[in-house]
């Protein structure tokens, strides 16, 4: 059965490509690819009709049928690309993690420089952070994984764009909200400014929110 294309002289599979990136969204290079194989596929599927004897406008329509409608096709699009955006999720928050230690080191800047004995509240904020960060690490680590290798089984590829997506927020939240505290309260205590501030939301904040909206970006392909 062919897919109704309407007659108005466009190409049939121009105007299924055209409805079929409309419908994607997710990182523009494996959104691309994905479009230049679905193109390949169509011409390929189009030259071997025009060589069974249909002419070119019918060859394409069998081709575009042939294809799948686009509710059966944009589904499986969409979850090639939430698993690249997820991959690139986890590749952030990995990377906005291994800066943290430097970040937090005291005597790097002048804010947290020579700054005494810590509060007992400052020092378990300075341990959480660094506990959340090595399990941000490790569990970035692993979503790379199972974006890489792991999606060779079917458990770990259904799960892996949506468990990505949701570790990436809540260990960004975390993080983001420990990182204001121990630098206000660094602030507060040594009287030194907003530079703790200034260094938390260039070096921390601003990071993890780049994560967090990738991350939710992946939700929205799940």
């Amino acid at each position: 059965m062919l897919v109704a294309v309407p007659s108005t002289g466009v190409s049939p599979v121009e105007t299924y490509l055209t409805e079929l990136n409309r419908a994607l969204s997710g990182p523009r290079r494996r959104r691309a690819d994905l479009m230049a194989e679905a193109r390949d596929g169509l011409e390929d599927a189009t030259e071997a009709f025009e060589a069974d004897g249909l002419d070119r406008a019918d060859a394409e329509q069998q081709a575009v049928a042939d294809f799948g409608e686009l509710d059966e096709v944009v589904p499986g699009y969409r979850a090639e690309l939430g698993i690249a955006q997820g991959r690139r999720t986890a590749l952030a928050l990995c990377l906005v993690m291994l800066i943290q230690p430097i970040v937090w080191q005291e005597g790097v800047w002048s804010w947290n420089q020579d700054s005494g004995s810590p509060t007992a509240l400052t020092a378990f904020l300075g341990e959480l952070v660094r506990a959340i960060g090595m399990l941000s690490i490790a569990g970035a680590v692993l979503a790379l994984l199972a974006s890489g290798i792991g999606l060779r089984y079917p458990a770990v590829r259904d799960h892996a764009t949506r468990s990505t997506a949701v570790f990436g927020l809540v260990s960004s939240g975390a993080v983001s909200m420990i990182a204001i505290a121990m630098a206000a309260l660094s602030a507060l205590a040594e009287h030194s400014g907003p530079g703790g501030l200034a260094v938390a939301i260039g070096f921390v904040l601003l990071p993890l929110a780049f994560v967090g909206r990738s991350a939710h970006r992946c939700l929205r392909l799940v």
